[in-house]
């Protein structure tokens, strides 16, 4: 007679976990990157032209490209998880990423581009250079840098807009704790690194 066991049930993810997936897995930096590059290009370019340069470059240089090869490397298993948990695995798609925007940055310059829009690209530049660095030591928060440069970009800029991606950055932030991808700490770092790089910069170079 084979013994009995009793039946375990793994525990189930709740609404708020599945909550913080929806929001983390929709608002990942490249989706705030294309929102705001297509802002200001339909804002402040003068051409239709330089309009669609401006939208095209960030949809390819700064969502499309970088998702494709996080996918790819993730169904390689060279990433654990959609969420790339482990710390050394993000230095390929960030030294990616730093190319792809390095391309787009020396595109634009070649047209004749409104200086707010450079400024900003080269802000995500210069970040991106310091985040591979960052990362080598500690895993900062690129969920919420990647909400908070836009936002220093609309609130240097005046831009009601702001405001709504200051509620963004504090949902973000709460799903990335509460999927436990990052503390409190790493959240509050990145947010705070991603804003005051970011204002600081334009701040130096347009005014």
């Amino acid at each position: 007679m084979q013994p009995q066991f009793d039946k375990v049930e793994l525990p189930k993810k709740n609404t708020s976990y599945k909550t913080a997936r929806i929001i983390s897995t929709l608002f990942v930096p490249p989706t705030l990157t294309l929102f705001s590059f297509s802002l200001l290009g339909l804002q402040f370019e003068h051409s239709l032209d330089n309009k669609m340069l401006v939208i095209g470059s960030a949809f390819i240089f700064t969502f499309f490209l970088p998702v494709v090869f996080f996918v790819i490397m993730l169904k390689k298993k060279k990433i654990i998880n959609q969420d790339a948990e482990m710390k050394e695995e993000r230095t390929i798609p960030f030294l990616f990423g730093l190319s792809l925007l390095l391309i787009g940055y020396f595109f634009l310059r070649s047209y004749n581009i409104q200086p707010l829009t450079l400024a900003f690209w080269f802000c995500y530049i210069s970040n991106m250079a310091a985040i591979i660095f960052i990362n080598k030591i500690w895993k900062i928060s690129i969920h919420a840098l990647g909400i908070a440069a836009p936002l220093a970009m609309f609130l240097f800029i005046g831009s009601w807009i702001a405001y709504p991606i200051l509620f963004l950055l504090f949902l973000v932030g709460w799903s990335r704790i509460k999927l436990k991808c990052h503390t409190f700490a790493q959240v509050i770092a990145g947010a705070l690194f991603g804003f005051l790089s970011t204002y600081l910069q334009l701040y130096l170079f347009l005014k």
